[in-house]
């Protein structure tokens, strides 16, 4: 019986929300400087799938092989719910300001409710209405539809991200019902890695250019890293780390108030986005942003959910 420590938990799942908030800003500023999204995509999944397997071998070695009963939702996660997650996100941060594309993504929480309601008959607070009307109408007033300078494409992304991400949820909650969170990294991001290895254009890759200075741009002009560390950070901090971090929270808290931390990302991604990028709303898309975090707050605690055994 794994013993529960709250605090534990709450620093867990704020750590992971911190990194998450900051690899918005990171991926837009490697993106930018010429590496393809595909290829961001496979490299932070081969990262992540890498550090995953080494976990779930030390771990978990006996359940690695029971995963091969379950390969139609891994396959399921790992390419909706990992893969396209990362590239509709990250196609979203490059032509959106970060906070708005992140809080089109987290639009998800309001939207597992209602597909758990729709699809699998689980029971629903009333008060998820007022949360998907207040996010709904924050959102357009974030987006400004009366004069909006969005790009619509750019809309679209992140909308399409909000839907990799409800496939997240939904999907990884019921597959880690039946095994380890590791196990399921480890095939989630090998199968993601795998649907984008052909997109990745690796035999026009400069890998030479690993070693040139990445330019961090807006408010950090001037100041370089090495393109190589870089993307392991991308891999390891933005990716494996927050990811393993929220399912280790989840042994702590329930996944309402892990969910709740996790809200805070989107508040994050726009601090960052403002000190790193010199990213600036106005004060409607800010009063705009608020309604739509408070609508999401409310969502992500209109869900009845049962008691889940959480597999070690």
């Amino acid at each position: 019986m794994t013993h529960k420590h709250p605090t534990l938990g709450a620093i867990f799942a704020l750590v992971a929300a911190i990194l998450f908030g900051l690899n918005a800003s990171t991926t837009k500023v490697i993106i930018q400087s010429g590496i393809t999204t595909e290829q961001v995509v496979f490299i932070r999944s081969l990262s992540a799938f890498s550090l995953a397997l080494l976990w779930a071998l030390i771990a978990n070695r006996k359940e690695l092989a029971e995963g091969l009963r379950h390969l139609p939702k891994l396959i399921t996660i790992g390419i909706l719910g990992v893969g396209m997650l990362q590239w509709t996100y990250s196609m979203a941060v490059v032509k959106l300001p970060v906070g708005i594309a992140l809080l089109i993504e987290y639009t998800a929480v309001l939207w597992v409710p209602l597909v758990a309601l729709v699809f699998f008959k689980e029971k629903v607070k009333r008060v998820i209405w007022l949360g998907a009307a207040m996010v709904l109408g924050g959102l357009a007033v974030v987006a400004e539809i009366w004069d909006t300078q969005l790009d619509f494409v750019g809309v679209l992304f992140g909308f399409a991200a909000s839907v990799s991400l409800t496939i997240h949820f939904i999907t990884g909650e019921r597959i880690q019902r039946k095994l380890p969170t590791n196990v399921v990294m480890t095939y989630g991001m090998l199968f993601a890695s795998l649907f984008f290895l052909p997109f990745s254009n690796l035999v026009n890759f400069d890998f030479v250019g690993l070693a040139d200075g990445l330019d961090l741009t807006g408010n950090l002009a001037g100041i370089s890293v090495p393109l190589w560390l870089a993307l392991i950070w991308l891999g390891v901090m933005g990716s494996f780390l927050p990811m393993a971090l929220t399912f280790l929270a989840l042994r702590h808290l329930s996944a309402t108030i892990v969910g709740i931390i996790a809200t805070s990302e989107t508040v994050l991604a726009f601090a960052f986005a403002l000190l790193w990028l010199g990213e600036v709303i106005s004060l409607t898309q800010a009063l705009g942003g608020i309604v739509v975090v408070t609508g999401i707050l409310i969502a992500q605690t209109a869900r009845k959910q049962s008691v889940v055994k959480v597999v070690e």
